[in-house]
């Protein structure tokens, strides 16, 4: 797992660091993740100054948040009332939406791949979609 932090250094310029890569052996489960998590906090001392966490949309992940959620909360550790503190991260939900418009397209793409198998298969295939390719370029600039 790795730990990073974000955060508004003094002249107001974002910082990001790696604070740690720590081992978390099998099983994942919430309180594991909690543990490990909590604890890097404290070797940091910024256990007290979490605003917001950003986690992938893993299932364990929920739990994990619900129970740092309730662990800030009995502190009174949360900022506008935990509103923020869970934040899913954008990337992993972008790669989700990426990974199913080309599910979508896939058999196109499976197409594309036979044809060019087909096409390198043979030095003469080859040749020859080179040649149709330029004239095909030819007609298209004439336009």
């Amino acid at each position: 797992m790795a730990v990073t932090a974000h955060y508004i250094d003094s002249q107001w310029k974002l910082q990001k660091r790696v604070l740690s890569f720590l081992h978390l052996p099998p099983q994942h489960t919430a309180t594991e993740i909690v543990d490990t998590f909590y604890k890097a906090l404290c070797e940091w001392g910024i256990e007290n100054k979490v605003f917001t966490i950003s986690v992938d949309n893993a299932s364990n992940n929920d739990r994990t948040m619900k129970l740092l959620k309730d662990s800030f909360r009995v502190k009174k550790k949360l900022f506008f009332g935990g509103r923020l503190f869970h934040v899913r991260c954008c990337a992993h939900i972008l790669n989700l939406m990426v990974k199913d418009g080309v599910k979508s397209v896939e058999y196109i793409i499976d197409k594309i791949r036979d044809t060019v198998s087909f096409v390198n298969a043979s030095k003469a295939r080859l040749v020859r979609f080179s040649e149709v390719a330029n004239n095909y370029s030819y007609i298209l600039e004439s336009y």
